[in-house]
């Protein structure tokens, strides 16, 4: 999951793994799998960056908590 901003600047949520694709003009335009869009206020590098980082994250395996 990453965060973003939407135009309104409220934060929103969405699952890396929906984005179907990312377009970059006046605005940023996020599209879901689902047809939903989602204009935001991120550009694009900075969203691929956080799609890495997200995806990163899910391969590295979780620490061990030790009681």
């Amino acid at each position: 999951m990453i965060t973003l901003t939407r135009i309104d600047s409220t934060p929103i949520t969405i699952n890396a793994d929906e984005i179907e694709t990312v377009e970059s003009y006046h605005d940023t335009t996020i599209t879901l799998r689902s047809g939903r869009r989602i204009i935001v206020q991120e550009s694009a590098e900075i969203i691929i960056e956080m799609v890495i980082i997200y995806r990163r994250k899910c391969q590295n395996p979780l620490p061990t908590i030790r009681e």
